[in-house]
């Protein structure tokens, strides 16, 4: 609530009422903890491969094979992400029927994930765990989608961009919360274990609890529903206004702009000219963030800060994690003064020098010691720039690019593409690692660099537009294709199109 109150200060004295900090709050809590069942499976697993072997020895007499312990350990980490793969291509299903209370019906996949992880061991069943772990990665797969959702569609377009890095903010701090939890002092023990995982039923008991008093949002209940007098209810009591005449105004050009069109299916995302352009932009944001590879560092921070010569690699990678969030902070107070695309081009060159260096760090480290302090600075320098920009903006990003009719299949187009790449790089870093040694990463600087180049030329700003205005820009161009907007992008002939690719969707007016 602090924070959020810090940023009404900052952003020019915008009101945050007791309402719209409860419901960003709570609609955040979802997204604590997808990042506590990030990180809190890496610190045990030792201890509980051990358990593995117990089970194993109590059911066949005889010790696991090592080829089965390591299947079924790739096994119980993998399925999260297939869990996340597959619901998150539910999520425009899911919101355009519950909204707000597809939070509530979401907690069962945390109840049901956390209870049968937190049992395993109870109950000598390493299938319960594997099993649990699936239910959870479906809980967080419709968490990501949802939660960025809600919260861009009852900020105020001044605090729409700041308060959609608050998602990301408690991704980070989930994560950091199961890394120091996790540690052996703690609950990372032989016999606690259970406890830390099935610890991530609270921010669900928390979020049930809260959910009741949170208002729906005003867009789904004005444009969806057709129901006027809760959405202005909605609206006064996020805003604390009585008259919301204008942000009533904008919603009805957006339900008339969307009666207009038909209803957008995920495979109309790509046929049709007026959202080809934006569901590509949305795709290629989401690969920027899980190719960049911020999670080839988390998965194996301990064994890369080994490697690095660290002497404690399990508190440096709690450090990492400490840098994780202070920049996530930071990225909360630039974004609406610097604007999403500015900082997006930041964090991923800051991402591609730190690579580089890091590469060479590393490959010099035999006969260079002090490399050791170089490739540690560079890690903590990746991982801080991730979090100026790739890191929070693809989240939020995505929700401002389409209008409420397509926006649900574009969230869910989104967090596919997302969650399979995060898969991808969980199967294939490890192999792809061993062959190239410490040169691993110029294959992240090179993808770094291409997403860059790509934000340069394609990706808008949309810092203080409404979502009308955002995806009106988008209709207007799609008529003459790509080749007229890029025309128009650099040469600036027509006074309504924008005249450079900085100012794509129009001038920004808020410097």
């Amino acid at each position: 609530m602090t924070v959020l109150g810090a940023l009404a200060l900052d952003e020019g004295c915008q009101t945050v009422t007791g309402t719209l900090a409860l419901s960003v709050f709570t609609a955040v809590l979802g997204s604590l903890e997808f990042g506590y069942n990030i990180g809190v499976i890496n610190a045990p697993q030792k201890i509980i491969e051990g358990d593995y072997n117990a089970t194993w020895m109590y059911r066949y007499g005889e010790p696991i094979p090592t080829g089965t312990l390591t299947s079924l350990w790739s096994l119980s980490v993998a399925i999260f992400s297939i869990g996340g793969m597959l619901s998150s291509f539910c999520v425009g299903f899911v919101c355009a029927s519950f909204r707000r209370k597809a939070m509530l019906i979401n907690n069962l996949f945390a109840f049901i994930g956390g209870s049968l992880m937190g049992m395993s061991k109870l109950c000598r069943s390493f299938e319960m765990m594997i099993l649990g772990r699936f239910v959870i990665g479906a809980y967080c797969g419709l968490a990501s989608g949802l939660t960025p959702m809600y919260v861009g569609e009852i900020a105020p377009t001044s605090l729409r961009g700041a308060l959609g890095t608050l998602h990301q903010l408690a991704i980070v701090t989930g994560i950091l919360f199961a890394q120091v939890l996790g540690l052996e002092s703690l609950l990372g023990s032989e016999h606690l274990w259970p406890v830390l995982l099935g610890l991530t039923v609270v921010p669900t008991v928390l979020q049930m609890a809260l959910l009741p008093f949170c208002p729906e949002s005003p867009r789904f209940l004005y444009i969806v529903r057709c129901q006027e007098h809760h959405a202005k209810s909605g609206l006064r009591r996020l805003t604390g206004r009585q008259e919301v005449g204008d942000m009533l105004a904008e919603m009805k050009e957006e339900k008339r702009r969307m009666d207009m069109e038909r209803k957008v299916s995920i495979p109309e995302l790509f046929r049709s000219s007026l959202y080809r352009q934006p569901i590509i932009i949305a795709i290629l944001l989401q690969l920027s963030q899980q190719l960049s590879g911020i999670n080839a560092i988390f998965y194996y921070s301990t064994s890369i800060f080994m490697k690095a010569g660290v002497q404690s690699p399990v508190y440096a990678t709690i450090g990492a994690g400490v840098v994780n969030c202070a920049f996530t902070v930071v990225s909360l107070f630039l974004v609406e003064r610097t604007g999403r695309r500015t900082l997006h081009m930041l964090g991923l060159g800051g991402m591609c020098i730190c690579a580089v260096i890091m590469t060479v760090a590393l490959a010099l480290l035999d006969s260079v010691p002090w490399m050791s302090y170089i490739s540690m600075l560079s890690i903590f320098g990746f991982v801080a720039f991730f979090e100026v920009g790739p890191g929070p903006i693809p989240w939020f990003f995505v929700a401002e690019l389409f209008s409420q009719g397509p926006r649900p299949a574009a969230m869910a187009v989104a967090g596919f593409s997302n969650w399979t790449a995060n898969f991808i790089i969980g199967m294939c870093f490890q192999y792809v690692a061993d062959l190239c040694g410490p040169y691993v990463f110029l294959i992240f600087a090179a993808l770094l660099l291409f997403f860059l180049i790509f934000t340069f030329f394609r990706v808008p700003e949309t810092r203080g537009k409404t979502f009308d205005q955002i995806a009106a820009n988008f209709h207007q161009h799609s008529a003459g294709g790509m080749m007229d907007m890029d025309m128009s992008i650099g040469m600036g002939m027509d006074i309504d199109k924008p005249s450079t690719e900085m100012d794509y969707l129009g001038e920004d007016t808020m410097n």
